[in-house]
């Protein structure tokens, strides 16, 4: 049965879609060959206007990498009150629980705010709880405070009858090979695999995965110690330094679909 307050059918009825968030609904870690992005978010798009009963499905992906909360309400929110779509996907959130300091609490008064909005505006809504970061390494020490947040996502659907992806239990992205060469993003096959299940969760007929699940990776522990250290000083300390300095990779960058335009 679907996650969420399903059992939910909207999928089929579904003929315009805005996609709201950071770097995880943009699309990063699913590059072209020219330097763009797909993303889950492009492939759920295409899967909707397969089934999309009317001769035009509109998209629009309003997501940009890097974005904290406040940013994403006040720069794309506002775009779902013109968009008036049949769905939209909201992630966020998560760019924000990476800072020191920072309270899962807050950070989910402020998510609720924008689920009140969006529900307003939009025929659904749906929303997605933390990935469980146990097997990354530094961020397996915020482990408690994403939860606290996975749990205030879950309260805050069931409020607002929202439908809900639980990223934290999906299997299928708790492989190395769902995660690109940063860890911080999903890999082309991660994408695919959120994709699939978003597209459950909406109640759209996807076909069985045409492979058998991926067999579990063990690495030798010094091996495992001395790519953990790596990683670390070639991605994240980066992504804290620029954070530190109120850098962000999205600086100067607009959505790649920015209006509901058919797809």
């Amino acid at each position: 049965m679907p996650e969420g307050n399903g059992p939910w059918s909207a999928g089929p009825g579904i003929c315009s879609y805005a996609a709201l968030g950071d770097s995880f609904t943009e699309g990063v870690g699913d590059e072209t060959p020219d330097g763009g992005v797909v993303g889950w978010a492009d492939r759920l798009a295409g899967r909707l206007a397969r089934h999309c009963p009317a001769p035009e499905f509109r998209y629009a992906n309003l997501a940009v990498r890097g974005r904290l909360i406040d940013e994403i309400i006040e720069e794309q929110v506002p775009r779902v009150r013109e968009f008036a779509p049949d769905l939209v996907t909201f992630c966020a959130g998560g760019n924000d629980m990476l800072h020191p300091g920072s309270s899962p609490d807050a950070i989910a008064a402020r998510f609720e705010a924008a689920v009140t909005e969006l529900t307003a505006a939009a025929g659904t809504v749906l929303v997605f709880t933390g990935f469980d970061p146990r097997d990354t390494p530094v961020l397996r020490r915020l482990r408690g405070k994403i939860a606290i947040y996975t749990a205030h996502i879950r309260a805050i659907a069931d409020r607002h009858g929202c439908a809900v992806v639980d990223l934290w239990s999906l299997r299928a992205i708790q492989h190395p090979r769902a995660w690109s060469e940063d860890r911080l993003h999903l890999s082309p096959e991660g994408h695919e695999q959120v994709a699939r299940r978003v597209a459950d969760v909406l109640g759209l007929p996807e076909p069985p995965l045409p492979t058998a699940p991926w067999a579990p990776e063990h690495r030798p522990w010094p091996a495992e110690q001395l790519q953990d250290l790596q990683w670390a000083r070639e991605h994240f300390l980066p992504w804290i330094v620029r954070r530190l300095t109120g850098q962000s990779a999205g600086d100067g960058m607009g959505p790649k679909r920015p209006d509901l335009s058919p797809l």
